[in-house]
């Protein structure tokens, strides 16, 4: 089996594979934006649901930090798996899995000790109101229970995907996934309990998730298995686990720093309105990343692989296809946003107010988008091929000096704050696409020319 998986990737047809390993892994992501999707669907239909939106959005910061963890072990560990596999170093590619298991347990039980104990003044910080910080306290209560599944359901599952069973990646997510779909209703509408209700639905549905993921590891159908022996922390790997994954955390960590800046600005300049409009952009931002996180996740082992047994004319061929995939993705997702706004809000609320203060702010905030495809597919290859230091750099690039920012500086030079503190998206967006596709060609220019191919080798020993 193992033999079988190693041929496929080191002589497969690069679009096959491309196909065969990005499309479940799209498939996960897409069913896994349902959790929170639905979540916002349902909530938005309550009474009063603009403001418990707005309340479920204060709290997406928290959640997205929680999934940033799982992003740090997860996306961390996975391609030093892969490039272990493609050096045919199976056991060391086991070391680092039981590492990074044993490293989510004890992450997941030290964020819901230090949450739990913090919640209310971490709610209000984030740009609550008196009106919202009640709707955001119920649910975080409950969510915080399952952060331990969270941080196994998502930060486990790559190391599934990198071995090339994507499908069964997919069935992991699918199965939380949909569990959540049908105890949401029941839930929230059925047993009267609100935004209680669709929390509970999310922390049964991770537990589910959890299970089947290590059900799947620590079985016989595995190329790679987690193994007693590889739970104890050795430094070197978990260094090195951290220090690749650090890139991917920082992308998900600072969307709640930007989350969190542009609740208590829109806040500022807006009402809990535009707090609630931005739960729904929020929405939309992640129906536009989460696809594309799949397509580079199922991009990723064929990069990783290819690099480690330096079949670098294989590299660069799965750059390019992933490139113009996701390139062509943004384009078409932006233009339908920007074409048809109202249709999307309504998904979430039908209140008119809402759906004209979502509808015009759309327009804004993701007008730069169109080019995001181009940064994601640079980004995630350099990552795929182990230089973390340049995935960090450019992940901190678009959120921490870039957009942060502009959101605290663009209103200080604007008459209509609202529109100054939307603008900065677009403006940080542009920016960091151009910067970090011109480093990406430079390097790819240089390292991939014959007099580096000797550096590389040594890197890839390193």
């Amino acid at each position: 089996m193992s033999k079988k998986k190693s041929t496929d990737l080191e002589n497969g047809s690069i679009g096959k594979l491309l196909v065969t390993l990005a499309v479940p892994s799209i498939i996960a992501q897409i069913v896994n934006l349902l959790y929170n999707i639905v979540d916002r669907i349902f909530i938005g239909r309550m009474p009063n649901g603009d403001l418990a939106m707005a309340g479920i959005g204060i709290i997406t910061p928290i959640v997205l930090l929680v999934t940033a963890f799982s992003a740090l072990v997860g996306f961390g560990g996975s391609p030093r798996v892969a490039i272990k596999m493609g050096q045919k170093d199976n056991d060391g590619a086991e070391e680092i899995l039981g590492n990074s298991f044993s490293l989510v347990i004890i992450i997941g039980l030290i964020l819901t000790v230090i949450f739990y104990i913090f919640k209310e003044p971490i709610v209000m910080a984030f740009g609550a109101s008196e009106n919202t910080a009640q709707y955001a306290i119920d649910y975080l209560s409950i969510y915080l229970i399952g952060t331990v599944f969270v941080q196994v359901a998502v930060g486990m599952n790559p190391y599934i995907n990198t071995q090339g069973f994507t499908t069964i990646g997919m069935i992991t997510v699918a199965i939380g996934a949909g569990l959540n779909i049908i105890l949401d209703p029941i839930l929230i509408f059925g047993f009267n309990m609100g935004v209680k209700g669709a929390a509970f639905a999310t922390v049964i549905s991770q537990l589910v998730s959890a299970i089947f993921v290590l059900r799947f590891l620590f079985g016989n159908k595995t190329i790679l298995k987690i193994r007693k022996k590889y739970l104890k922390l050795k430094k070197e790997v978990v260094l090195g686990t951290l220090a690749l994954g650090i890139a991917p955390f920082i992308m998900q960590s600072t969307e709640s720093i930007v989350l969190i800046s542009l609740n208590n600005q829109l806040l500022k300049y807006g009402s809990d309105i535009a707090v609630s409009a931005m739960t729904i952009m929020s929405s939309m931002m992640q129906m536009i990343m989460l696809p594309m996180s799949g397509l580079t996740q199922g991009a990723q082992p064929i990069l990783s692989y290819n690099f480690g047994a330096k079949r670098y004319d294989r590299v660069k061929k799965a750059f390019k296809l992933l490139f113009i995939s996701c390139f062509t993705f943004t384009m078409v997702a932006v233009g339908l946003i920007e074409l048809f706004p109202a249709f999307f809000v309504k998904i979430f609320n039908n209140s008119p107010a809402l759906v004209d203060m979502t509808s015009w702010s759309m327009r804004i905030y993701f007008a730069g988008m169109c080019l995001f495809g181009m940064q994601i597919s640079c980004q995630q290859t350099f990552l795929s091929l182990g230089e973390a230091k340049i995935s960090l750099f450019l992940a901190l690039l678009r959120k921490m000096i870039l957009l942060v920012p502009l959101i605290f500086i663009l209103p200080a030079f604007m008459k209509d704050g609202l529109t100054a503190v939307l603008l900065a998206e677009p403006v940080a967006d542009v920016i960091a696409c151009l910067t970090t596709t011109t480093l990406f060609y430079r390097f790819f220019k240089k390292k991939f020319s014959g007099d580096n191919i000797v550096e590389i080798n040594e890197n890839i020993a390193k």
